[in-house]
């Protein structure tokens, strides 16, 4: 009997049954929000990483490393995690997820012993923060697909949400946990996985079990290779692109990133010819007929694009302009931005599990659309808000925010997961959480770009003005004024003041006048030069988030009504209330 509703996706039942379903909730959450964590706690920790291996990111030929660190982790967990999917519904999501946990603490204590200095020291961290990410890949595209296989329909949306949220949780608690970390020691920030990691993982293998099905097939090496390859060309490509090339602030004309922006589109059209014509493709695009499964992915997708960069926006706003003017040092400001940032969080934990819960009562359309609409209302609060704002407006309109999100996230998994047949669980866990990778990388390219093109126009001049009004020379004010607006946001980003960092290095402070050095170096000159342009970025930025967020919901509103059960191999047949795409 038990067996039997295994196979019609009602889930377990019984005292084991519950007493594991719970076993597998804690593990799995445990799991993602470290993975999750592991993604941004480098953020406010870069200043601290980079000073501790003698690397200054901010000189020529050594932001690349920036840029890696920052996008890396996230480039490596879009393009496996469709994969190592797949290869739970063939080989055990358990065994696959297990091995996870196994790979991303080995990772973490190897990068905690970085014995290197300069670009080697910086070479290491890359390196093992790609193992690191492979790790968290096998974590976060088997999670779903093990709480989907334990928990019952009826009860499926609180556990997928409380599991999604805490991976969005992490993401935003990483911000302040890298901070105070950084404060004790640089290599803190991958120390404090190595507890959890060796805990988890010996609890793993003890406590969780396969309960789904396995459906053993040849692997498709031929889809692998050119998703794999594709997908990483276009994110490659998008993190080059907002690099400066030729005396352009940005690097979308630079040849290379052309070429992999068109090679990558060839390769992932080359992935769907494949995948049709195959026995035993990687990915069955016979799930995208599934209207809340292409729905769900579509609204998630522009979620993300619209969430991801918002991050960055919101800590170059705080730790460039906010912060400093109102009394913190630059050096001060990465884990300040941290600390005032946790409303954002605090609405994730609130909204999370009590949409999923509610999901499981009144559906995933109307919960994940209302979400979608309030993110983009909260954004246009944000556009209207001025740079020097009241933190009290600030503080409200990132919690809604943080409730919006949860409101959507938490009820869209549930729509997604609870639509897919069960032996395509693994795979459908991993082309989720592909598509909300992809889209918050892609978001960063995007809003960088974006806010860059809107510096470009004012900026410069601003800065050459000013500078040349505190005494600095004109040949060196326009040098500086012409340097591309990305190393002053990235500036921002590792708490530095770029303008008496740039007059440091070439020895031109020292020649100022006291006053002038004062200024200049001051916390208020670099934020009074550059609001008024980075406000006109921000709001073109907020505005096509919101736009964004108005399409996720048009998609979520699409996804139908509640999907009804769903076999071990079969195609969903559709509800009364539901009709396949």
């Amino acid at each position: 009997m038990r067996l039997g509703r295994r196979r019609q996706g009602v889930g377990p039942s019984g005292p084991a049954e519950d007493r594991y379903k719970w076993t597998a909730l804690a593990n799995t959450t445990a799991a993602v929000f470290m993975a999750q964590l592991d993604g941004s706690i480098v953020l406010i920790a870069l200043p601290a990483i980079f000073r501790g291996i003698h690397l200054d990111p901010l000189a020529k030929g050594n932001i690349v490393y920036l840029l890696w660190m920052i996008m890396g982790y996230r480039l490596v967990q879009s393009v496996l995690v469709v994969t190592v999917g797949r290869l739970g519904d063939m080989f055990g999501r358990v065994r696959i997820y297990n091995a996870g946990f196994v790979v991303f603490t080995v990772a973490s204590v190897l990068l905690s012993f970085d014995p290197l200095r300069g670009a080697a020291a910086a070479d290491w961290l890359l390196g093992w923060r790609v193992v690191q990410a492979v790790g968290g890949s096998m974590l976060t595209a088997n999670s779903a697909a093990i709480l989907t296989d334990a928990w019952p329909t009826e009860q499926r949306g609180f556990a997928l949400g409380t599991n999604q949220v805490a991976g969005l949780a992490g993401m935003f608690i990483g911000l302040v946990a890298g901070g105070l970390l950084a404060t004790l020691d640089w290599r803190a920030v991958f120390w404090v996985n190595v507890p959890v990691g060796v805990y988890g993982t010996v609890w793993a293998y003890l406590r969780l079990r396969e309960v789904g099905e396995r459906h053993r097939a040849r692997i498709d090496w031929w889809g692998n290779l050119t998703f794999a390859v594709g997908l990483s060309a276009v994110l490659v490509a998008i993190t080059y692109g907002i690099q400066a090339y030729g005396g352009r602030a940005m690097g979308w004309t630079n040849p290379f990133v052309i070429a992999l922006l068109a090679g990558g589109i060839v390769l992932l059209i080359a992935f769907v010819m494949i995948e049709q014509r195959i026995a035993a493709p990687m990915v069955q695009l016979s799930l995208f007929r599934l209207r809340a499964f292409t729905a769900g992915n579509l609204a998630g997708f522009c979620i993300s694009l619209g969430r991801g960069g918002l991050q960055f926006m919101l800590i170059i706003w705080l730790q460039g302009i906010w912060l400093p003017l109102h009394g913190y040092a630059f050096s001060a400001t990465p884990l300040w931005a941290g600390i005032f940032l946790l409303p954002l969080t605090a609405g994730f934990l609130v909204a999370g599990p009590i949409s999923g819960t509610l999901s499981d009562r009144v559906g995933s359309r109307g919960l994940a659309s209302a979400g979608a609409l309030l993110f983009g209302a909260s954004l246009v609060g944000l556009m209207l808000m001025p740079v020097d704002f009241p933190y009290w407006a600030f503080a409200l309109l990132i919690a809604l925010n943080g409730i919006a999100s949860g409101m959507f996230a938490s009820p869209n998994s549930s729509s997604i997961m609870g639509s897919v047949p069960t032996a395509q669980r693994g795979v459908a866990s991993g082309m989720r959480s592909t598509f909300q990778n992809s889209g918050t990388a892609i978001s960063i390219g995007l809003f960088f770009s974006l806010m860059i093109a809107g510096l470009s126009s004012t900026l410069s001049h601003r800065l050459t003005r000013g500078l040349q009004h505190q005494g600095v020379s004109h040949t060196l004010a326009a040098h500086i004024g012409s340097l591309p607006p990305v190393s002053s946001l990235f500036a921002a980003v590792l708490g530095i003041n770029p303008l008496a960092h740039l007059l440091s290095t070439n020895g031109a402070l020292s020649s100022l006048s006291e006053s002038a050095r004062q200024t200049i170096t001051g916390r208020r000159y670099f934020p009074d030069l550059i609001s008024e342009p980075f406000h006109h970025g921000l709001i073109v930025v907020f505005a096509v988030a919101a736009g964004l967020a108005l399409l996720a919901a048009l998609a979520s509103l699409l996804r139908g009504g509640r999907p009804s059960a769903v076999g071990p191999s079969s195609p969903r047949t559709a509800a009364p209330d539901t009709v396949a795409a």
